[in-house]
């Protein structure tokens, strides 16, 4: 943080003393005013339900502009990313802060792939739940189970165990991904195979069984590390944040990432995308393409209590510029697996049409997202609609790994404690049962 000239004045109507508060400058992005002397010196708080203009931690590896549409990690455009990156350069960059070099990558891709194996007790922790339970309900126990499995890496303290307990998690989510999918399926899990990247081993873990290999799909793996690339960070989401707060007590990583997972599981987070499907699911179900203009002008109705999925974005004012990059992959996953003429594809291309020639979505910019494209995608490769809030997790926990060990390294954090408005009863004496 950079101390800017400029200072901020707090003054009362009643005549109280002005109180001045310090102002610091980031690289890009708006100026904060530093107000962590507040209380003591005023006796009162700042009150921001939903954190909407509260900076709660100084970061250098994610940055969002949403009026101009813009998104980057560690300074460079996740459309110069998305093109020119793979999933495992891209996960280096942040963790590492600089874009890796080819003898870096190599040994980075080694360590990843090499820790991909889970220990053989984590499925007898699997058997133990229903075969039709969420996959989110699944994964928030794994996760939060690794630190019963690898608590010799949870030293917070020592930077080894970081880099450790990162590589770890890193590389055992899509095993963990794929052995809920086999499970819900009933099929046997399938081990990874070391000679493949990290998307293709995944895909051969979902859909590899013992009596058929999988031929990996360069489309559709170039497709799924594309989704994996635009969904590894973004800044401080309630996810992310989630993982700071319960990380900044101090608890092992395993923890803090099991806690973004359960954040994620949330609809109005992680499970956009699910709930984007489920919306194409129901439209078709009730008479299809020819009902869609019909659907958009309930949506239109704020009686109707009809809400469209995958369209617009709380931070991005503008096109979210994951959405155009998964838009060109979405149709080309589409073209080499010959589902153009898919029905609930082409429901899903007549809903885009509509909102980006309708004047009632243009100007309130209700753009299509990522999730809308993403969703559409992991459909055509064959994932099903409850598992897309478990792949979403599996490429967020590079994000959140690579922003909880910012915090930790950082001299100065201090545990979160968010403070809040009462307005409940004030003291009151308790009154003997007989007389209540």
């Amino acid at each position: 943080m950079k101390l800017s000239e400029k200072k901020a004045t707090l003054s009362f109507s009643d005549g109280s003393k002005s109180v001045e508060f310090p102002v610091y400058q980031g690289t890009v992005g708006p100026d904060v005013v530093d107000i962590r002397k507040l209380y003591g010196q005023t006796g009162m708080f700042t009150y921001d339900p939903g954190f909407m203009s509260t900076a709660s931690c100084e970061s250098a590896i994610t940055y969002i502009d949403g009026d101009k549409g813009q998104l980057l990690y560690r300074g460079y455009p996740i459309e110069q990313l998305a093109v020119n990156c793979d999933f495992m350069e891209t996960s280096y960059l942040l963790l590492n802060g600089e874009l890796p070099n080819a003898a870096q990558k190599a040994d980075f891709n080694h360590q990843v792939t090499y820790h991909t194996m889970v220990n053989e007790q984590m499925q007898f922790f699997l058997r133990g739940f229903r075969r039709d339970a969420h996959p989110m309900a699944i994964m928030t126990g794994l996760v939060g189970a690794m630190a019963a499995f690898y608590h010799d890496s949870t030293d917070i303290t020592n930077p080894e165990h970081r880099h450790i307990s990162a590589i770890r998690l890193l590389a055992k989510m899509p095993t963990l991904v794929a052995m809920t999918y086999k499970y819900s399926q009933g099929q046997p899990f399938i081990y990874p195979q070391n000679d493949l990247s990290y998307t293709g081993n995944f895909l051969r873990m979902m859909f590899a069984t013992p009596c058929e290999d999988y031929k990996v799909n360069d489309v559709v793996e170039r497709a799924l590390d594309r989704i994996f690339i635009l969904h590894a960070d973004h800044e401080q989401n309630a996810s992310t944040s989630t993982v700071r707060l319960c990380g900044s007590s101090g608890t092992n990583p395993f923890a803090a990432i099991a806690a973004g997972v359960a954040c994620l599981w949330g609809p109005a987070h992680g499970g956009a995308n699910e709930a984007c499907l489920n919306m194409l699911e129901q439209i078709q179900a009730n008479g299809g393409i020819a009902k869609v203009g019909e659907f958009m002008e309930q949506v239109k109705d704020k009686e109707s209590g009809v809400r469209l999925m995958g369209f617009g974005h709380r931070v991005y004012k503008n096109y979210d510029p994951r959405a155009k990059l998964m838009q060109e992959t979405c149709k080309e996953v589409l073209t080499a697996l010959g589902l153009e003429n898919d029905p609930l594809f082409k429901l899903a291309m007549e809903l885009e049409r509509i909102a980006l020639e309708d004047p009632y979505f243009v100007e309130r910019k209700l753009y299509p997202n990522v999730d809308f494209y993403s969703g559409i995608v992991q459909r055509a490769i064959g994932i099903p609609t409850s598992l897309f809030t478990a792949i979403f997790a599996l490429a967020r926990t590079v994000g959140w790994v690579a922003q909880w060990n910012e915090m930790i390294s950082d001299p100065g954090y201090k545990i979160g404690r968010p403070r809040q408005l009462f307005t409940g009863d004030t003291a009151r004496d308790v009154v003997e049962i007989a007389k209540r």
